[in-house]
């Protein structure tokens, strides 16, 4: 007899003890451990089967449900002593068992039949978040009969058939006016340690690049967390707002990922250029090699019910990162440090939500002579962009109705003189050069429209509110801040949209009215579409 974990009648989830449900694929099996009650059930059984042999089916299947209601009557009631026997794995052809046993200490140590159940619901989502299986199932059978109280724990899996997998697309920016073309390779379970091998290409409309392959190995040297290793060759051309190109060839290390704690280590060597010549003071103080050193951490908390539409719930996110651990002149010391807070509050109507949101960032150069040294470039912080600030949980990025690289401060670029036409002209513009600190903030009310067919299809609207401001901490200019001309100096803007979801995308056509900008800011009152990843 099997019984499926998930099933409605099962009242694990309902423990007192708090044990979860148990995942989908696990079964239970003649399971012993109910010692004495349950040797006196089974000869009871026996009796009735070799002297009602002609019971009708639903009479037992009547029976046999009764007893399982008692069995998880008793599971959550009281703690039911267990040992597990045996562990036996069957159905990796390619995948080391040492791989499968690592996720099943938990299973191997309990003592109890919730401790067991909890352990091994655990076990098959870990299982399932490997990508190597097709399907995982966990059946507890019971022990040797001379072993009262023991369980066998059987793990079959089913190991993917096609470990080759590919995906390209060419993906449309409407409000930037650019495209990319995107494309992804993987090998999975390559030498049967759950190994995850990928590459992929991406090249945009705005001639930035990048190619990049990686290894994602889930257990490594007996960590309990993934570990990631990726190689990029990153480009990326802005001379169209700050008169530089990037490029940097560099190694990422994931050393700790888990719900809520991700631990990186990033080296890269970072090479500004500007083909044009025509690029500001600030920028080309700071064209040429550099060594990006940095070794970030983020902790996070999300308890929304939805990272696409959240209607109640809580987010917070804190990023540290610190530069120039490598002891060299070109490499790059500052301290960065980015918050990002959102509450979203439902109002009891046409499922109309309040989404409120404040982020934060600062960066600042360390090191002898730090207060007098301008900061790194391109960790700088930028505003602007088209993404919804609902759905950007990181830190200060967006402000709607503002482009990429739309506002903070800038610096004139050198004055190019032209000869046309026997006439003399002068031919100039502004480099954004970001800022040190930066501060953003939204509103956003979110509501069903009236029509069913918009509600089935999951379209919404909303009215929005957004705020930010950046500014130069460095070279000492953190002297010249007083918060009265912080806040004076924000950008604002206000609007509305229809929202429409997509498996692959969160749309949003949004009217965007900017109520604040000042000279060479970039923000435009009109129609502006947001595309956000799901």
């Amino acid at each position: 007899m099997a019984l499926e974990g998930d099933q409605e009648e099962t009242p694990i989830s309902e423990n007192p003890n708090g044990d979860d449900e148990i995942g989908e694929g696990f079964h239970v099996d003649g399971v012993g451990g109910f010692e004495d009650e349950d040797e006196e059930e089974e000869e009871e059984e026996e009796e009735e089967e070799a002297a009602g042999s002609g019971k009708s089916r639903e009479a037992r299947l009547a029976e046999e449900s009764s007893k399982l209601e008692s069995m998880f009557r008793r599971l959550a009631s009281e703690k039911v002593k267990v040992r597990v026997h045996d562990v036996l794995i069957r159905g990796n052809t390619k995948t080391k068992d040492s791989l499968i046993e690592s996720e099943l200490v938990a299973v191997k140590n309990a003592t109890t039949m919730q401790e067991l159940l909890k352990a091994s619901g655990i076990a098959n989502h870990r299982f399932h978040s490997f990508g190597i299986f097709d399907s995982v199932g966990i059946t507890l059978d019971s022990g040797p009969p001379e072993l009262p109280g023991t369980v066998n724990v059987i793990v079959d899996v089913v190991e993917t058939k096609n470990p080759l997998t590919g995906d390209l697309g060419i993906f449309t920016k409407p409000e930037a006016r650019t495209w990319s073309l995107e494309g992804s390779l993987k090998f999975k379970n390559l030498f049967g340690y759950g190994d995850l091998w990928d590459g992929s290409l991406v090249y945009g409309g705005d001639k930035s690049s990048e190619v990049s392959t990686g290894v994602s190995l889930p257990r490594f040297k007996g960590m309990v967390t993934p570990m990631v290793a990726r190689v990029s060759l990153l480009s990326q051309d802005w001379l169209k707002f700050s008169s530089y190109k990037e490029q940097a060839l560099g190694l990422n290390l994931g050393l700790i990922s888990t719900k809520r704690h991700d631990l990186t280590y990033n080296v890269a060597w970072r090479t500004l250029t500007d083909p044009s010549q025509m690029s500001s003071r600030a920028v080309r103080r700071q064209l040429g090699h550099g060594l990006l050193s940095s070794l970030k951490y983020t902790f996070r908390i999300d308890n929304r019910n939805s990272a696409l539409r959240p209607t109640q719930g809580y987010a917070f996110i804190s990023t540290s990162q610190i530069g120039g651990l490598v002891p060299d002149y070109r490499s790059l010391r500052f301290l960065r440090q980015e918050i990002d807070l959102r509450c979203a509050i439902p109002l009891g109507f046409y499922r109309t939500a309040l989404n409120l949101g404040v982020s934060g960032g600062v960066i600042f150069p360390w090191g002898s002579g730090a207060l007098g040294t301008p900061s790194s470039l391109p960790e700088r912080f930028f505003l602007g962009g088209n993404a919804s600030p609902v759905c950007t949980l990181g830190g200060p990025t967006t402000l709607l109705g503002f482009k990429s690289r739309g506002l903070g401060p800038s610096e004139s670029r050198r004055v190019m003189r032209e000869i046309y036409q026997g006439e003399n002209s002068e031919s100039s513009g502004m480099d954004v050069v970001g800022g040190d600190l930066a501060v953003t903030a939204f509103a956003d009310l979110s509501f069903d429209l009236p029509l069913k067919l918009f509600r089935d299809a999951g379209i919404h609207g909303h009215v929005f509110a957004c705020a930010g401001n950046l500014t130069k901490l460095s070279e000492k200019e953190f002297r010249k801040l007083s918060f009265q001309n912080f806040l004076d100096s924000f950008r604002s803007s206000a609007g509305f949209g229809i929202i429409l979801p997509t498996k692959l995308f969160r749309m949003e056509v949004n009217y965007c009215y900017i109520l604040k900008q000042f000279e060479h800011d970039r923000g435009r009152t009109g129609v502006q579409f947001c595309f956000s990843a799901t």
